[in-house]
């Protein structure tokens, strides 16, 4: 095993051994975080150099907290104290029951039964399988596929792929190997105005008038529909208009389809609001949790269903919902996940949330001004600059972290989604790196 020389640096060793996140093998990491406290990341450079930046990804949208958060720290080490993990056939555990209660209160009320998943992907898969599952019980086993969006991402395990866009996404690296499903395309845009999210009627209606035909004409092969409700974020970063949800919702209903919210991104404050689903006022029959659910300290995911569609897998061949991970409910990561809604509870991230996007939409404003820039959108805490050729990563993540935040962009999008304990100050920095970084590449 390759083991970098005598004093290679973390950096060096990573280079002969790691693979990175949609990376070349050859695709060094560009630091090394050597530590992480509130919203602060540590890096060490190649050079030896070091930077702290602001951490504009809350490491991909789920350490909402920051690092090294008090409350939430004591929680892990409290239940690391009692027993780390147990499996969950046939066992169950405090911290699970304590947290699948408060996951039932937080959501919409007609969704009452919780399954604990490894990650934000395997709840999608669970929830498909479930979809599938509650069409044969039904009566209805030939209803075999799904409706999703065009411009959608819900994770990289095969069915989620293949529910995420079909062109812009991974379906073309895998023929053969993923299921085929239906597509509406890409909801109009919609954009903040008083509080509200506002878009064209008539732009509305005409999606709505797509999406009632493609029913029209599928809906006795339809399982689910399953979106992103108002914030696409993998696939584009989109915003688009509620009244699409309301849309869904009546013809899910007129077609006995199931309707999948996926709120891994959105779930937790991150649009503004406790949930996408807020936005709309309406109630999903599956919702997927993930991300930001323990903070970002361990990887956790739920889906969660209303009964009548959990009750009805007790009629199916085999009664049972057919999945079952090593990990499921793990102690650790649920007990986290409960101290990490007790910091949301205490009603502060609306107040921090509303700080952060008033910051970024102030310093992301001059973008607009940068030729090349197709678009700048803020809602909640994520804010977007849209080019309109695709990012230089490399150049956009060194200029960022020049100017004091960490920022991972990618195909066109140079964009944040920083803690909900940003100050203003601290949204301001990451704003401003991220118009730096954009002018350097584009002037």
């Amino acid at each position: 095993m390759p083991d970098g020389g005598a004093g290679a640096t973390v950096l060096e060793r990573d280079r002969e051994l790691v693979w990175h996140p949609y990376a070349r093998l050859e695709d060094a990491a560009a630091y090394e975080v050597t530590a992480a406290d509130g919203v602060t990341l540590t890096l060490s450079a190649p050079d030896g150099t070091t930077h702290e930046v602001i951490d504009g990804m809350s490491s991909w949208w789920s350490a909402i907290h920051g690092y090294r958060h008090a409350e939430l720290d004591a929680a892990l080490t409290a239940q690391a104290g009692r027993f780390s993990h147990v499996m969950f056939g046939g066992l169950t555990h405090e911290p699970a029951v304590g947290l699948a209660e408060r996951l039932v209160t937080l959501t919409p009320a007609p969704l009452q039964h919780v399954f604990f998943a490894d990650s934000g992907s395997v709840s999608v898969e669970v929830a498909l399988k479930l979809a599938l599952q509650y069409q044969t019980a039904t009566g209805r086993a030939g209803r075999r596929r799904f409706v999703a969006l065009r411009g959608g991402y819900h994770g990289d395990t095969a069915g989620a792929m293949a529910v995420s866009d079909p062109v812009d996404g991974m379906h073309a690296a895998f023929p053969g190997h993923l299921a085929v499903h239906l597509f509406l395309p890409r909801p109009p845009a919609a954009r903040l105005r008083n509080g509200e999210l506002v878009s064209d009627p008539e732009a509305v209606s005409a999606w709505v008038a797509v999406a009632n035909e493609l029913f029209e004409r599928h809906a006795h092969e339809a399982a689910g529909i399953i979106v992103e409700p108002v914030l696409q974020g993998a696939g584009g970063m989109h915003v688009y208009a509620p009244e699409c949800l309301i849309a869904l919702r009546r013809l899910a209903d007129r077609h006995g389809i199931l309707l999948i919210f996926d709120e891994i991104a959105t779930g937790f404050g991150r649009t503004g609001r406790l949930f996408g689903a807020d936005w709309a006022d309406v109630t999903p029959d599956v919702m997927c949790v993930g991300k930001a659910l323990t903070g970002g300290y361990l990887t956790l995911a739920a889906m969660i269903c209303r009964t009548e569609v959990a009750q009805a897998l007790a009629t199916t061949p085999h009664g049972v919902l057919l999945h079952g991970p090593t990990f499921m409910a793990n102690p650790l990561a649920t007990a986290t996940a409960s101290a990490s809604l007790d910091l949301l509870g205490r009603g502060e991230w609306p107040g921090q949330v509303a700080g952060i996007q008033d910051a970024l939409a102030d310093t992301l404003a001059p973008a607009r001004d940068i030729d090349g820039v197709r678009d700048v959108r803020v809602l909640g805490a994520v804010g977007v600059i849209e080019l309109d050729r695709p990012v230089d990563l490399v150049r956009v993540t060194r200029t960022a972290v020049e100017h004091g935040a960490w920022l991972r962009p990618f195909r066109n999008l140079v964009y944040t989604m920083p803690p909900y304990l940003c100050t203003t100050a601290d949204a301001e920095t990451i704003g401003r790196s991220m118009v730096a970084a954009v002018a350097g590449i584009l002037r």
